[in-house]
């Protein structure tokens, strides 16, 4: 059961997928489509699960589940994976990959390998004050109030000296 972003509770699951590039404004009208489609379909055990799908900054799709009704089950969770895997071979993105950083450099957001931040950060190229997308955060709370946050604040703190 599809329903809006901002009518999920607070303790709502969620799920980050950062692409590698920024999309475009058609691309993210479709993946919006094409997200909306899926989470009215989608299901844990027969049971509707109550979804939401936001996309930030043309680069982020969170997806969000209120799991006071029905929670993902093993095979909701493979089918929304599955999904994303459909949506990064119809666009040619990477969502999936958990080893790239994206940061704030200056008012444009950037996307870096991992190995490749951590020499920014050697080299004193990015900062403890440097925000970082936290996509680690597991609730709509954590991700409204934790998501963008500065480095030292994130798991990217181990990488600054």
């Amino acid at each position: 059961m599809l329903t809006d972003f901002k009518n999920l509770p607070d303790d709502s699951r969620i799920w980050i997928y950062q692409a590698n590039r920024k999309l475009s404004d058609d691309e993210v009208a479709e993946i919006e489509k094409l997200t909306e489609e899926f989470l009215t379909k989608w299901t844990a055990h027969g049971a509707e699960l109550e979804a939401a799908v936001e996309i930030k900054y043309n680069r982020f799709i969170v997806i969000g589940l209120n799991q006071a009704n029905a929670s993902a089950s093993g095979c909701s969770i493979d089918a929304s994976v599955h999904f994303i895997q459909s949506l990064q071979e119809k666009f040619d993105v990477d969502l999936l990959d958990k080893m790239n950083v994206t940061f704030y450099s200056g008012e444009y957001i950037a996307y870096k390998p991992l190995a490749d931040f951590r020499k920014m950060a050697k080299d004193k190229s990015v900062s403890k004050n440097t925000i970082v997308f936290n996509n680690l955060v597991n609730t709509k709370a954590e991700y409204l109030e934790n998501w963008e946050v500065p480095a030292t604040e994130s798991w990217h703190n181990r990488f600054l000296s």
